[in-house]
């Protein structure tokens, strides 16, 4: 008598996008919106719903990751997290050692909620620090300080399994020495995992229109190239090389989300914005927060595009390839231009799809909602120097976007 094994579920990655933020900043071209009050307990149901309608249209799978990007997910309740997170495991189950990001601002306001948050099952914290100068935090509209950063960061450390943390360089009049020493101290600071995003102009953003009026100039060309090896260089002598454009970790530290995304794995894609990649068709939520939660009303879900994905050499002979006949594979719309986002298909941005992974363009760390696309290469001017492009997949969201880059 023989018995048969049953094979184990194939992974599968969540990305969860929450749009609201306390402020936009005006480099953010993020899917973020503000607004004077949010009915949780309404924003709360509309997400479970939009998970029960992911979780079956993709049964018999098993999570392995779970990034909360935005926006500032760390403004969502915590018992919105812990119902979210308790719907997941029913819906999917959760495989062992089951990676769990949350974006969150490095604020005193936010840092006391993330016990709770730990509580509710959150292991990864992704902190929007995005500079290590006040000067340079009040130009990128940045709520918080170093001071008050850092106190978050301690905090997250104390509360979090891992924690990753993002900055954002190449920012106007920003000599060479001066971003060497800042990464350096943050590394000195010991987290396992860091997102580094040179800055980008977005169109539809303050920065846009200041320096389409000339007000403001950023570095680029060989200027940029130069900050970009530089950040390569230190930090793979630190022990954080880059295993993404944007992304920099321990070796095995990388975000497991961030790489779902790269791999062109499947993941589930839930909130305004959110992208997804369901076994070779590409989807995306509607984006405004208030025509989203419509849509969920109406229909149980907000998607707004299902997609056919062309095929990719990675999708055979897993059984998650597209249909014959493939289609156009949409724009990767996670964490654009923010500053910085891990694990959002979010920016990633996103992700974050891509980052939130998901909406808008941060890696979930970042992940970015829905999927981000690739930052500016700013080694485009150094062919000659052996530089290489490295694109976002298609598809994707970036994760390891900038936590609140918001």
């Amino acid at each position: 008598m023989s018995s048969a094994i049953s094979p184990a579920p194939s992974p599968l990655a969540l990305y969860v996008h929450w749009p609201f933020c306390v402020s936009k900043c005006p480099y953010c071209d993020f899917n973020s919106h503000v607004r004077e009050s949010v009915d949780q307990a309404a924003w709360a149901e509309a997400l479970l719903a939009d998970l029960a309608h992911e979780a079956a249209m993709l049964p018999g799978r098993q999570l392995t990751s779970i990034f909360f990007g935005g926006g500032t997910p760390s403004l969502m309740p915590p018992a919105t997290v812990a119902a979210i997170l308790n719907a997941a495991e029913r819906h999917w189950g959760f495989a062992e050692g089951i990676e769990i990001t949350l974006e969150a601002n490095p604020s005193s306001v936010e840092a006391a909620r993330f016990a709770d948050l730990a509580a509710a099952g959150v292991n990864r914290a992704s902190l929007g620090v995005q500079a290590l100068d006040d000067e340079a935090l009040h130009f990128l509209g940045r709520a918080h300080g170093v001071d008050e950063a850092l106190r978050a960061l301690q905090t997250a450390q104390e509360q979090f399994g891992r924690v990753s943390f993002d900055l954002i360089y190449a920012r106007p009049g920003q000599p060479l020495e001066n971003w060497e020493a800042e990464l350096t101290r943050a590394i000195g600071f010991g987290t396992e995992h860091l997102s580094l995003y040179q800055l980008t102009i977005e169109p539809g953003t303050r920065f846009h229109t200041e320096a389409a009026a000339g007000r403001l100039v950023i570095p680029d060309g060989d200027a940029a190239a130069d900050l970009f090896e530089t950040t390569r260089a230190i930090t793979a002598a630190a022990g954080l090389p880059a295993y993404e454009t944007s992304n920099h970790a321990r070796i095995g530290a990388e975000s497991r989300h961030n790489l779902t995304y790269w791999r062109y794995g499947d993941y589930a894609g839930i909130g305004p914005g959110a992208h997804g990649r369901r076994e070779g068709v590409a989807t995306a939520r509607r984006k405004k927060p208030e025509n989203w939660m419509g849509a969920v009303d109406r229909n149980g879900h907000g998607i707004e595009l299902e997609e056919t994905l062309p095929d990719h050499p990675r999708d055979r002979g897993t059984g998650h390839g597209p249909a014959p006949g493939g289609g156009r594979r949409p724009v990767p719309r996670h964490r654009t231009g923010r500053g910085a986002r891990d694990g959002e298909p979010r920016r990633s941005r996103h992700p974050d799809p891509t980052g939130s992974g998901p909406a808008g363009r941060r890696t979930v760390d970042r992940h970015r909602s829905g999927g981000a696309p690739a930052r500016r290469d700013p080694a485009g001017s150094r062919a000659d120097r052996g530089l290489i492009r490295l694109s976002q997949p298609t598809g994707a969201p970036n994760p390891d976007s900038a936590a609140t880059r918001r």
